[in-house]
């Protein structure tokens, strides 16, 4: 493009006609809207997916359900049109965990791969032992020897058959032992009167200010809790619970509010219990399936297509 002829005339003075000309010769056949070289460009920042550290749960379901009866396990007994367990595995996956290690009965899929068909979360089924404390083992191990598992830093170990806790309990679960805590267990008030009977059956009351329930899920340092239970395994050590295993190994144990809802099926009358709770929170409750679906976006769509893998236990 040329440069622009200015008039002698137009009542400009010589030295900004001179700037004009300068300017106007600089910028001659230059395209008027040329593009900034790529060395000017803002670089584009592409921000990549945050992939969640994985949080395994072992959900405790191989108990034989002497006291509740029936026919069937008592994780898969129904609870509003749901199997109990499957409860339970949302109720975790509401709460965070992203992995179900379901500890069953020998030779008990058959029960629980068409309970678990449509879990939220990966589940793997893993045959227990005679003991609560061996097969809780068993699911630790499972998950160690899991190559995308076994550098998870938080596990939580679940009964099956507590399938109404809520998913804010599991939270404060899976926070705490984030936050540097080995060994954490939600607990309650007790509210009931106590009293302690001797050998002669005489009766002291016991002053419940200072007493707690203690519930589940608890949750550990994964190192921390296998640990815990290689020494009293090694020691003969009997425990009710994982959190009396990590004491018995010297670990300390806190305790977070948990909630009246997460009760323990272990009769018919629990069960009913259960149901009236459920007609108390009204439909999809505290653990809502939105709870689920925040943590794994296209848990609605995506359902395994094949039964959750079973490993056997040891002859």
């Amino acid at each position: 493009m040329p440069a622009p002829v200015i008039p002698a005339n137009a009542g400009i003075s010589d030295a900004v006609l001179t700037r004009v000309s300068a300017a106007a010769a600089l910028f001659a056949g230059r395209p008027r809207h040329s593009a900034p070289s790529a060395l000017c460009r803002t670089p584009r920042i592409v921000k990549l997916p945050v992939v969640p550290e994985p949080v395994p749960a072992v959900i405790v379901a191989a108990g034989r359900g002497v006291r509740f009866g029936g026919p069937i396990p008592k994780p898969v007994a129904t609870l509003a049109g749901k199997a109990v367990v499957a409860m339970s595995v949302e109720a975790m996956a509401a709460g965070g965990c992203t992995h179900a290690i379901v500890v069953i009965p020998r030779n008990g899929e058959h029960h629980f791969q068409p309970a678990l068909a449509a879990s939220p979360i990966p589940v793997t089924l893993v045959e227990g032992d005679e003991t609560r404390q061996a097969s809780v083992r068993r699911g630790l191990t499972a998950i160690l020897r899991d190559p995308h598992l076994a550098d998870s830093r938080v596990v939580l170990v679940h009964d099956a058959v507590r399938p109404l806790v809520p998913a804010t309990v599991v939270d404060r679960v899976i926070r705490r032992v984030s936050e540097g805590a080995v060994a954490v267990a939600p607990a309650i008030p007790v509210s009931d009167s106590i009293r302690a009977e001797d050998e002669h059956g005489r009766l002291t009351i016991v002053d419940r200010d200072r007493l707690r329930a203690i519930q589940t899920p608890q949750g550990f340092d994964l190192a921390v809790l296998s640990a815990s239970h290689d020494y009293c395994a090694e020691q003969g050590i009997d425990c009710t619970d994982d959190l009396s295993v990590c004491e018995a190994a010297g670990h300390q144990v806190v305790i977070v509010r948990g909630a009246m809802t997460a009760l323990k099926i272990t009769s018919a009358t629990d069960l009913d219990l259960a149901h009236a709770f459920l007609k108390l929170r009204k439909g999809l409750g505290r653990h809502s399936f939105r709870r689920v679906l925040r943590h794994r976006p296209f848990a609605w769509v995506v359902k395994p297509a094949d039964p959750a893998p079973v490993i056997r236990s040891e002859p």
